[in-house]
């Protein structure tokens, strides 16, 4: 398979995930403009999509089908409770119900050789999901927006090769910053995101020998930093299992650029390990 993130942060995201026959999206949170010029950088047409999947309906999930729609008559799966949110914010009416499957939590959905397999999380949506991809015996996981996980999350999200996991705010950021208290309550809530900590947390109890590729993704813009990320989470694998050197590839997936195409039959399509050297860089 074939991943990169198109998008990742708290103002929009998007996953591109491919196998060569079969092309996915999870979500498309940014304008149609970002997603092509994303795919066309790794030389995917947006006209070959075969579906774009919905983790649930805030607008940073969802703002670009409605156009995606209307340009390329792309079909969308997505919970009941998801795909009434996204009826519900298509003010010009460009999303029919032709558009739209619905899928169920722990039912699979195949389309070409990838299974989609949505699982529940614990978020302030509707009827919200996390996603794993599986393709020829290879696996992705993606988890973000959870407030919390628990063994459930673990037992799907366990042997990816590749994971994309939520590290969204850093909490002494996140109190001392200028959200107002409800909104911090519910960010720092079992409906709300996982911390970095608590992503190196869950880090720890998703490690296997054949786990390639780590992108911590859904950053809050206002209450964290890549560099601080990449480092709380480095320092919990370190802290809880002593490890100095990381037999993984772990970088940050950015808001504003693509990250670099990953295999999950091989190495990095280019350099993807860009995150370690602006560290190096801004260390020197």
């Amino acid at each position: 398979m074939q991943i990169c993130s198109i998008a990742s942060g708290s103002s929009g995201n998007c996953i591109y995930i491919g196998d060569g026959d079969s092309r996915i999206l999870i979500d498309a949170g940014v304008s149609r403009k970002r997603i092509v010029e994303g795919l066309r950088s790794i030389h995917v047409e947006p006209e070959s999509l075969d579906a774009i999947f919905v983790t649930h309906e805030h607008t940073d999930h969802i703002q670009g089908i409605p156009m995606m729609t209307k340009y390329f008559h792309i079909p969308i799966y997505g919970t009941a409770g998801t795909l009434d949110g996204i009826r519900n914010k298509d003010t010009k009416g460009l999303v029919s119900m032709e558009h739209l499957y619905q899928i169920y939590p722990d039912q699979p959905v195949k389309i070409g050789r990838l299974e989609v397999m949505p699982f529940h999380m614990s978020h302030d949506a509707a009827d919200p999901v996390c996603y794993t991809v599986t393709s020829s015996g290879h696996k992705v996981g993606m988890a973000t927006d959870l407030g919390v996980y628990d063994e459930y999350t673990i037992s799907h999200l366990k042997n990816s090769e590749v994971i994309l996991l939520e590290a969204n705010h850093d909490i002494s950021m996140l109190e001392a910053g200028p959200y107002p208290y409800s909104l911090k309550c519910r960010i720092l809530s079992e409906r709300g995101h996982l911390s970095n900590e608590d992503s190196g947390d869950l880090l720890c109890r998703l490690l296997h020998d054949d786990l390639k590729y780590i992108f911590l993704a859904h950053l809050s813009k206002e209450n964290n930093y890549p560099e601080l990320a990449y480092e709380a989470v480095k320092c919990k694998l370190w802290e809880e299992l002593g490890m100095k050197e990381l037999p993984f590839d772990l970088s940050v997936a950015r808001r504003d650029r693509p990250s670099k195409l990953v295999l999950t039959e091989g190495d990095v399509v280019g350099e993807n390990v860009q995150m370690t050297l602006d560290l190096l860089e801004t260390a020197l």
